[in-house]
């Protein structure tokens, strides 16, 4: 029959929006949240994105232009703020494309799903979209 010993159940407690600057997220956590992050900045981006590869491709005379928007900027907008637009769009499509390539190979292995290696992959994850996004930025700002 039912054992009448009850054992304590565990008390779990809603986060209260206060305590979410002290909450210790995981680095798989982490790379979730800014995997869906990135996908809205990407989406939001779109038309960004749209008019760069069109302006891109047009013609020689658009090209120029395309070029003359990072270095002189267009209009009210400034150089600066097109280059930082396209590094925030550089940061959100490598962080997408590296942990989507992320979440393939755990839903490829089985094995690969463990508390240990998305922990691992997680900081593989965020090492490669950060450092790929300052190589890139380093470019676009004209470092090298």
């Amino acid at each position: 029959m039912a054992d009448n010993s009850k054992t304590p159940r565990p008390v779990f407690t809603n986060i209260h929006v206060t305590d979410i600057v002290s909450y210790k997220l995981p680095p798989a956590g982490i790379v979730s949240i800014l995997h869906r992050i990135s996908g809205v900045v990407m989406f939001l981006l779109l038309p960004f994105i749209v008019w760069m590869f069109d302006t891109s491709v047009t013609s020689e005379i658009s090209y120029d232009e395309f070029k003359s928007v990072f270095t002189a900027g267009s209009g009210w907008l400034p150089a600066i703020l097109v280059n930082v637009i396209t590094w925030g769009l550089i940061w959100a499509y490598l962080h997408h494309f590296i942990a989507g390539v992320r979440h393939l190979l755990m839903d490829a292995n089985h094995h690969l799903v463990s508390k240990q290696s998305g922990h691992n992959s997680a900081l593989v994850v965020l090492a490669l979209s950060v450092s790929l996004t300052l190589i890139l930025g380093a470019k676009l700002f004209g470092l090298f």
